[in-house]
C-alpha cells in the first residue's frame, strides 16, 4: 500500500508540514508506504481548458512545462492521495488550485483514473476559512469517485502564528484529529485491499 502525500505550502517547513507529519507518522506506523511531496513553490500553472487530454487520452495533460505529470503519475500509481494546505484568504493556494483543476480534469476524461482511490484532505489555518479549504479538496476526491477518509473532526490545524509552526504544538485536538485521520486512513486501505 502506498500514500503520495503533497504539500501545496509555500512554506515546507511551516504548519501545513507539521500537521501532514502526525498523519504521515500514524500510516507509516501501520506499515503503508509514504511519499512526501513538496509542492509549495513549483510553477504549475492553471487549467487553459484545451481539452486536447480529452482528444489525445493519453492519461497526461498536454502542457508540459511544469510537474503536474509527474504529480499526476504519483497519483495514478499510489493506493491514496492526501492533499495538504494552508488557507489563503479562506481557499487554497493557487498550486493546490492547479493541481486539483488539471489532475481532477485528466483524469475524468481518461476513464476516471483516480477512481476508488483513497483520499483525504490536511488544513492548516491561522483563524478561519479551513473549511472552505477542507471542502474545496473533497470536492477533487468526490467527483472522481475516491472515498474520503474522516477522522474525530473535520481535518483541520489552527495555529494563530502562522509564521511559527511551533504554535501548531499548541493544537491538541487538531494534532488528535491527524493521529486519527492517519489511522483511520491506513485502516480503509486495508479493508480494500484485504
Amino acid at each position: 500500500m502506498k500514500v503520495v502525500v503533497f504539500n501545496g505550502s509555500p512554506r515546507d517547513e511551516g504548519n501545513t508540514r507539521f500537521c501532514l507529519n502526525i498523519v504521515m507518522d500514524e500510516l507509516k506506523a501501520a506499515g503503508v508506504e509514504v511519499e512526501y511531496v513538496w509542492m509549495g513553490m513549483d510553477k504549475i500553472q492553471g487549467c487553459i481548458s484545451c481539452y486536447r487530454c480529452a482528444q489525445n487520452r493519453d492519461k497526461e495533460c498536454s502542457v508540459k512545462t511544469d510537474k503536474l505529470n509527474e504529480y499526476l503519475g504519483k497519483m495514478i500509481e499510489a493506493d491514496g492521495i492526501i492533499l495538504g494546505a494552508p488557507t489563503y484568504f479562506a481557499d487554497t493556494p493557487a498550486r493546490m488550485k492547479s493541481l486539483i483543476e488539471r489532475a481532477g480534469l485528466v483524469s475524468k476524461v481518461n476513464g476516471d483514473l483516480l477512481k476508488h482511490k483513497v483520499g483525504a484532505a490536511v488544513v492548516s489555518v491561522r483563524r478561519a476559512g479551513a473549511t472552505h479549504v477542507y471542502s474545496s479538496i473533497n470536492y477533487f476526491f468526490g467527483i472522481n469517485q475516491m472515498f474520503i477518509v474522516g477522522s474525530s473532526y473535520w481535518n483541520l490545524g489552527i495555529n494563530p502564528n502562522v509564521m511559527n509552526a511551533k504554535g501548531m504544538d499548541k493544537d491538541t485536538e487538531g494534532k488528535l484529529t491527524f493521529q486519527n485521520l492517519g489511522k483511520n486512513f491506513a485502516f480503509l486501505l486495508k479493508k480494500i485491499a484485504a
